[in-house]
Parts: structure tokens; C-alpha cells; sequence
């Protein structure tokens, strides 16, 4: 460095022997607080972004794999196929289907209901984490284990999936068409060798037909005959049974005894009724115990967001009724009406994304089915890789081992590529938007320079005039922006890293419903924090260059004429 950096150095001093001019001052608090509010801003939508995806990951898997045709029957077979993909770490079948949900005299619509396998799901999702009851007796989330099995309840003993229907992939055969069926001695009907129609029948004639196809039609003319014959005999058989019957009601019945005395009993006809407020309490209560008895040995088992579950007003251990929309028509072509099942309540869970917990609720896969005419059908197959940055090239793998035109193979940043690019637009807007800050901070370093430069004008020209180099002129005021961009950087990072942990201990408040989130959310990321700080050292020596440049060309005579 030599005498260059002592130089810058000395310059950024006062005359007044203090240890920092004013002017420098106030440009290394300019940069200082730009640097701050852009490491802080980064942090925060950074923070979203994390958040985001990892809610909305322990909801949905990394890859999925969805079927362009209604129905996805060969799921297993591609289960199979996707697990054997180097980093796919689980994989598992969903349904998801919009619901009505009511419990009580509360509904609640546009509730998305997903039916998974409770046995594959850990391995796919994180809901076990995200099940905040049933709890502990202190309140503490119970452990995974046991989570687990809790979940493992939705799924009723034995349960077994819908049969398939028929579907125009699989149509109904026709029924057979009747065929004639040869004579015994092989020759055709009606010749030597047949057994004669009775007679009296129509057809009864023996066939002088050599046709197959009209004797079978005289056979069957005989046959409707018969059948005609038997059903007038029983015809007749029935009226002479109710002639009989009207002869002997005709007769004078035998003679009995009439009663003698008083018949009334004993207290005469009145009789006490119980109120009908003891008897309808008897009654609810009968249908209440009938309820609870339902709930807890037949219901199959449902898995509630927090907020749903808060504005349905359901504890765990509720009945509520999940219903579909009619819509559309059956494979059998009649419309589908709406079914309606009752389901028990066994856990509630905080995905800690509004959206999920209000609208989401979890059943087992087989009675998610069972809502659709579509039998044993899947809405797609759903994987966890080891590494989700390799997400996209585990889907272009996949996408190739099927290799099928009726699949179709996304990943996560695909499924919610409207969110996570509206995420990143704000990011770069805002932070370019306060970058500006440090661009200000650099004007303030330039004037500073330029200050500085007329001061100096006559030291500069005595340096030059004793052998001193414009180049070494030069790096003295270009160390004078790094040791003012440096200083600025370093405490406008501290400020910065000051300001995250700040807002992660206070919890900023905010809006669900708005955000989506409840608390505002930091992410401290080492990486941005350094590019940051480089950019803005990058600012204030592109600042200095100006100023450096005019100083470098100044020369003896006219630095020395000036004073």
C-alpha cells in the first residue's frame, strides 16, 4: 500500500486532530444505513419465501405425478415404477375433492378434502408435526410415535377400497344371442327326427321349413303358448278359492255367548302421560348416548385444520358430516346425487398457513374414494426426494421413465408458480428499490472526495512536484471510498443483523387472514447478507473514481497558482 493508503487515510481525518471529518462521518452513516435496511428487507422477504415453502410443502409433496384422463387406476403400478428413482425417499396416493363440512348448524364450503394412506403418509408429509391435538397433559405436542398412530386411526379396521365400476374402458358384454341348436340325428328342424309341437298350438304343425331361424321362432310361439295355458288354470284355480270364501262369509256364523256385566277395567280409560319436556330430554338423551356410541366404534376418522375446527366449534371426539357436491353424471349416465358421511374427529393440526387450516381436512383413502362413482381411483401419486433443490431433475427423470402422454409430471415450484414468482418479483423489486439507499449514500461519498480534493489541492500539487505519481494520487482517494464503504458496510451489517434478531424475538404481529401467516417472518441468510455488503463497497468505489481522477489530474503549477 505505501504511502497511498497512509495518505487516504490522513486525509479522511479533520484539521481539528479529530479521529474522522464530519463530512466523512455522515457519508459512512449514509452507507451504513442503507446497507442495514437492504440486509433487513432481504431477511424479511426471504423469511416469506422460506415460510411459504415450507408450508406449503408439509402439505403437498415435492413431485406429483397426475393422469390427464378421469380415471387413475394403475396407481400402484406407478407407485412401484417412481420408487426405484434415485433420491425419491417416499412416495404415496392422494385424493382431493372440494367438500361441504357440517357439524351441528355450522357449515362451512369450499373445504378441500384429501384423502391419503395413513401407513405411507410420514414419509410424505408432515403432518404428524403439524398435529397440535391430541396433546400432552401440559400442553406439549405429543411425540411422533404416537402422533403416528393416532393418524393411523382414520382408517377403519378392514377397510378395503371401492369396487371399480364399469367404465367405457371396461364396457358391459353384450348379452349372447340365441342360436338354434341341431336335431340329434344332425339334421336341420322341422324334418324327420324332430319332436312335434302339441297340438292345438299355434305352430303346432310340424315346420315344413328348412330355415333354422323360423323353427326356433315356432318353438318359442309353442313355449308362450304353454305359459299362457298354465296362467289361466291358475286363473281359474284363484276364483273358484275366492268363490268359496264368499259362500262361507255368507253363512250364519255359530252362536256364542255374548259377555255379561261391566267390561270397563278397573280405573276406567284414563291413563297419565309423562310431559313432553321429560320426554323429549329422554329421548335426546337416548339419541345423544346412540351418537357418542357411533363415534367412537363406527365412524372412520377425519384430521381437522385448527381454524375450521374453531369456527365449526368441534373438539376432538365431534361427529361432523362431510358432503359432496352433485356434479356431473355417474358412469352408469343417471346424475350423481351428493353423499353424505359422518365422520369422528381425531386430531387438529396448525400448518401455520391460513389458507390450509381453514380449508383442508384429511380422511383415509379409501373413503375419500368411496364419495365418487370411480372406484379404487387416485387424483395422482405423490413423492418426497432427499434434496429438494434437485426436485426439478428427479421430475424430468420421472417425466422419462413413463414416458406416457396421459401423465403428467410437476414439481413444487411448478404446482405454485404463481406464489413463489410473486415472492421473488417483490424480493428483487424491493430490494433494488433500496438499494437506491446506498446510491445516495455513494453521492455523499462523492461529495465528500470532491471536498476533500479542493482542500488538498496544494499538498497534492507539492506531492507531484517532488516525484509522486498520479497513480499513487489515485489509489489514495480510491482507499479513502473503501475505507469509507468498508467502515459503512460492516456497521450497517451489524445494524441489520440487530434488526433480524430484534424482530425475531418480538414476534411481529400480523394479519392470517391478510398474510396468511401470523407472525412476520426472518430468514438470516449468510450468503445475502455478504452480497449485500459487496454491493455496496462496489457503490462507494465507483464513487471515488470520479473524485480520484480529478485529483490525479491536477498538476504542480496550477495546484501552487490556485493557493
Amino acid at each position: 500500500m505505501g504511502y497511498a493508503f497512509t495518505l487516504g487515510i490522513r486525509y479522511l481525518r479533520s484539521k481539528k486532530r479529530a479521529f474522522i471529518s464530519v463530512g466523512t462521518l455522515f457519508a459512512i452513516l449514509g452507507v451504513a444505513l442503507g446497507v442495514a435496511a437492504l440486509a433487513t428487507v432481504m431477511s424479511v422477504t426471504g423469511g416469506f419465501q422460506k415460510q411459504f415453502r415450507d408450508k406449503v410443502l408439509g402439505v403437498n409433496a415435492h413431485v406429483l405425478v397426475l393422469k390427464r384422463t378421469p380415471e387413475f387406476l394403475e396407481y400402484r403400478e406407478v407407485m412401484d415404477k417412481v420408487a426405484k428413482v434415485p433420491g425419491v425417499i417416499g412416495v404415496a396416493p392422494f385424493v382431493i375433492n372440494p367438500m361441504l363440512v357440517t357439524a351441528g348448524d355450522k357449515t362451512a364450503t369450499g373445504v378441500l378434502m384429501k384423502g391419503i394412506d395413513p401407513e405411507r403418509m410420514p414419509s410424505v408429509l408432515d403432518l404428524p408435526k403439524q398435529v397440535v391435538q391430541p396433546a400432552q397433559a401440559n400442553g406439549e405436542p405429543l411425540p411422533l410415535p404416537q402422533v403416528i398412530e393416532v393418524l393411523a386411526t382414520l382408517r377403519k379396521p378392514g377397510a378395503k377400497p371401492p369396487p371399480s365400476p364399469h367404465s367405457w374402458s371396461n364396457p358391459i358384454p353384450p348379452p349372447p344371442m340365441p342360436t338354434p341348436s341341431p336335431s340329434p340325428s344332425g339334421s336341420a328342424s322341422g324334418e324327420k327326427g324332430d319332436k312335434p309341437a302339441p297340438a292345438g298350438t299355434l305352430g303346432a304343425a310340424p315346420s315344413t321349413s328348412n330355415d333354422p331361424f323360423t323353427h326356433l321362432l315356432e318353438q318359442k310361439l309353442a313355449e308362450v303358448h304353454d305359459q299362457n295355458d298354465k296362467i289361466g288354470q291358475i286363473e281359474d284355480d284363484n276364483a273358484k278359492a275366492e268363490a268359496d270364501l264368499a259362500a262361507a262369509a255368507s253363512a250364519k256364523p255359530p252362536s256364542v255367548d255374548a259377555p255379561q256385566g261391566l267390561i270397563e277395567p278397573q280405573g276406567g280409560y284414563k291413563s297419565d302421560l309423562p310431559p313432553d319436556d321429560i320426554e323429549d330430554a329422554q329421548v335426546g338423551k337416548i339419541a345423544a348416548e346412540d351418537a357418542l356410541l357411533i363415534a367412537d366404534k363406527d365412524l372412520p376418522g377425519v384430521a381437522l385444520g385448527k381454524t375450521l375446527a374453531k369456527s365449526l366449534g368441534v373438539v376432538l371426539g365431534a361427529r361432523i358430516k362431510i358432503t359432496s357436491p352433485a356434479i356431473g353424471f355417474s358412469f352408469s349416465g343417471s346424475p350423481r346425487a351428493p353423499i353424505a358421511k359422518q365422520f369422528r374427529v381425531i386430531a387438529i393440526f396448525e400448518a401455520g398457513f391460513d389458507q390450509y387450516d381453514s380449508k383442508l381436512v384429511y380422511v383415509d383413502l379409501f373413503e375419500a374414494q368411496a364419495f365418487y362413482d370411480q372406484g379404487d381411483s387416485v387424483t395422482g401419486v405423490e413423492m418426497r426426494v432427499s434434496n429438494i433443490d434437485d426436485a426439478r431433475k428427479i421430475r424430468d427423470k420421472i417425466d422419462k421413465l413413463l414416458s406416457n402422454g396421459v401423465y403428467h409430471v410437476m414439481d413444487w415450484e411448478e404446482l405454485n408458480h404463481p406464489l413463489f414468482t410473486a415472492l421473488k418479483i417483490q424480493q428483487i423489486g424491493m430490494s433494488a428499490v433500496l438499494a437506491l439507499i446506498i446510491v445516495v449514500a455513494a453521492f455523499t461519498v462523492i461529495a465528500t472526495l470532491i471536498m476533500i480534493v479542493l482542500d488538498k489541492r496544494k499538498e497534492i500539487a507539492v506531492l507531484k512536484a517532488m516525484g509522486a505519481r498520479d497513480g499513487a494520487i489515485l489509489r489514495a482517494f480510491l482507499y479513502q471510498g473503501l475505507i469509507i464503504g468498508g467502515i459503512g458496510t460492516l456497521l450497517g451489517l451489524g445494524i441489520g443483523f440487530g434488526l433480524c434478531k430484534g424482530l425475531l424475538i418480538y414476534g411481529f404481529p400480523l394479519d392470517p387472514k391478510v398474510y396468511f401467516i401470523s407472525r412476520l417472518p426472518v430468514e438470516v441468510r449468510p450468503m445475502e447478507f455478504l452480497i449485500t455488503g459487496f454491493i455496496a463497497i462496489l457503490i462507494c468505489l465507483a464513487a471515488t473514481i470520479f473524485p480520484a481522477l480529478n485529483a490525479a489530474a491536477i498538476r504542480p503549477a496550477d495546484g501552487l497558482r490556485a493557493q
